[in-house]
């Protein structure tokens, strides 16, 4: 197997980013202010990735027909018949013209859902074999649609990133501003460090003050035990928690034949197999891996999202979403 760096988004950095760089009231990503304190090709890298961001969301959202309360946010407004001690003030008077009944809206935590993205930057992630998109790069991608999507809906959504430990962090916002700041980030981000799951989340639980939606994406190259036991701390303290465990395409289906050297990319640690002789042994450990970690998460109420890179990150994202929209 070989490693491939992540550096093609970063590298394009030039001297100064702009905190400011904004999005207009359309919601597409304001590229004056950017090309004015980046290089072109970054500058270019953001609109791309912008672009694949809104196409992933506006195709989910038109594909549901569905009105902005229903479509990520686990937490929907709904109406229900007036009753004696509701507030007038809360009548739809646009339902009652429809059907001479009065209803009020009744919205569940201010219908505002805070959201977090923690992304593993664990060395491990800019892994890739022959998929045009490393397990990073594929994270920053369906990090910036889930962005987006929140944004579209109100929702404040923030930014944090790890291996052993936090590395960076930006805090949750549903202002129009918050798109640009994310995504900002996102292409400066690079790989390195080991995978850690508890140490980067006990330091996010002292961040939530109240129930919030947790995305986390990594690899899970980890020990697994400890991993799973630190994701349920996040659903023991009330919070919504979804696990996108991204795998590259060689690590799901070990595409290998004869003589191979593989490299642990965290360790650099090399061992020479024969391919063949092990390909079948490791297919299926991996297949319990994932299955075992299914099972452990659903049993927390957990939702457990295993991807790999060959399968579009949009395609991908647009099934899950609407798998959950179904459940809830």
């Amino acid at each position: 197997m070989k490693t491939m760096g992540s550096g093609a988004i970063a590298d394009c950095l030039g001297p100064r980013t702009n905190p400011r760089a904004g999005v207009n009231t359309k919601g597409t990503y304001n590229m004056v202010a950017v090309e004015q304190y980046l290089k072109p090709e970054l500058a270019s890298q953001i609109k791309r990735l912008d672009l694949r961001a809104q196409l992933v969301v506006k195709g989910f959202l038109q594909g549901l027909h569905a009105s902005p309360y229903h479509g990520f946010s686990v937490e929907f407004s709904e109406h229900r018949r007036y009753s004696h001690g509701d507030d007038p003030k809360d009548i739809d008077w646009l339902a009652y013209a429809k059907t001479d009944r009065y209803y009020v809206k009744k919205f569940e935590s201010e219908t505002n859902l805070t959201g977090y993205i923690m992304m593993d930057t664990s060395r491990s992630m800019a892994y890739t074999y022959r998929q045009q998109l490393t397990k990073f790069d594929y994270c920053i991608c369906l990090a910036a649609a889930l962005s987006y999507l929140m944004l579209m809906q109100q929702d404040p959504v923030g930014l944090v990133t790890f291996d052993q430990k936090i590395k960076a962090s930006i805090f949750p916002r549903s202002r129009r501003s918050q798109f640009a700041a994310i995504l900002s980030q996102l292409v400066k981000l690079k790989t390195a460090g080991k995978t850690q799951l508890r140490g980067p989340i006990q330091q996010m639980m002292a961040m939530l003050n109240h129930r919030s939606l947790i995305m986390i994406m990594s690899d899970l190259l980890t020990d697994s035990e400890s991993a799973v036991d630190a994701v349920r701390m996040l659903k023991h303290a009330g919070h919504d928690v979804i696990v996108f465990h991204v795998l590259d395409e060689a690590e799901v289906h070990f595409p290998f034949q004869g003589l191979v050297e593989l490299k642990d990319p965290e360790t650099g640690e090399q061992i020479p197999v024969n391919a063949d002789d092990i390909g079948h042994e490791y297919r299926e450990n991996v297949r319990k891996f994932r299955e075992d970690l299914k099972l452990s998460f659903s049993q927390a109420r957990i939702d457990y999202v295993p991807l790999d890179t060959s399968v579009p990150y949009d395609k991908a994202l647009m099934e899950y979403l609407i798998s959950r929209r179904n459940r809830f």
